[in-house]
């Protein structure tokens, strides 16, 4: 039994799956509860009637409700979900009025005879399946608005890749992986980066491993790093070898000093984690062996090195 996530501020959705694991939950159901009910603390976050709109952490996510919109003001979500069983795979981008998207995700997996819907599809077929789509100003926070429009005055970008992703091994040896960002900010509409694409964003195979990735995903999407990373595994190399051979050869095509923002993050069979890296990248581990959840930090390596 283990779980990963990218990035520091997934501390309490890998807690959340420490607890799930734990008590015997399967793998889809924990990282699909670990990321909504994450995504509801952050909407509690957002909520203006809750001072905490001025905290420094505050949009910097970049997932669900209250991150940041697109060029026309419209908040916009990826998901997706992967289980290691072959062919059991759902996701949804440009997913408008919903801040829990890895639910319509999981739905698409569950009940579509697609893998990806997109824009007013996604949006139709979430409606269908319960969801309330909810409108634009409901889904944007005090920051996301004001930064909104900033971006309308000055035409600046704001910076920041960040992306949800959650891996977790559950007792049973199923292995699931799933991510969850609102995308570029400022993004031109029906963006999709490489969060909800398989291979790119996240991918998982059974007795083998699964691995997902975090940056700048319109660059991500052409180098297919999760995928790279769980077939290097499955030839052998331990989740650490794999993401820092990925990571090498993506440097290397793009040149170290030009190469874009990128983090990586696997987890095999035996429980063991790796995780490389061009930025300070902080992720959050737990294993039954240790039973505590940690924050490690990989560091980008240097050009000497290459």
């Amino acid at each position: 039994m283990a779980a990963v996530g990218t990035w520091s501020f997934s501390q309490p959705a890998v807690d959340r799956l420490r607890s799930l694991i734990t008590s015997g939950c399967h793998a889809t159901d924990a990282v699909e509860e670990a990321m909504a009910g994450w995504l509801k603390m952050t909407q509690i976050k957002f909520h203006p009637s809750v001072e905490m709109e001025n905290d420094p952490e505050t949009g910097r996510h970049i997932v669900g409700r209250g991150g940041f919109p697109n060029s026309e003001g419209v908040l916009e979500c990826d998901a997706a979900i992967m289980q290691g069983t072959a062919g059991k795979f759902g996701a949804v981008a440009a997913l408008r009025g919903i801040g829990t998207p890895i639910r319509v995700a999981r739905k698409v997996m569950d009940r579509s005879p697609h893998s990806l819907l997109v824009g007013d599809g996604a949006a139709i077929f979430a409606r269908e399946q319960g969801f309330s789509i909810e409108p634009n100003d409901s889904m944007l926070s005090v920051h996301s608005t004001k930064a909104y429009e900033e971006y309308l005055e000055n035409r600046q970008k704001a910076s920041g890749h960040d992306t949800l992703g959650l891996i977790a091994l559950d007792k049973m040896g199923n292995i699931t992986v799933g991510v969850s960002t609102s995308g570029a900010p400022f993004k031109s509409p029906g963006r999709v980066g490489d969060s909800p694409i398989p291979g790119s964003g996240l991918y998982a195979e059974h007795m083998v491993g699964a691995a997902a990735a975090t940056g700048d995903g319109d660059r991500i999407m052409c180098y297919c790093p999760s995928f790279q990373i769980v077939q290097l595994m499955k030839q052998g190399s331990s989740p650490n070898e794999a993401c820092c051979a990925v990571l090498k050869d993506i440097r290397r095509r793009t040149f170290p000093e030009k190469c874009f923002e990128l983090g990586l993050i696997a987890l095999n069979m035996k429980g063991e984690v790796g995780a490389a890296s061009t930025v300070e990248f902080p992720y959050v581990f737990w294993d039954m062996e240790n039973d505590s959840v940690e924050i490690r930090v990989q560091l980008p390596p240097s050009n000497k090195n290459e």
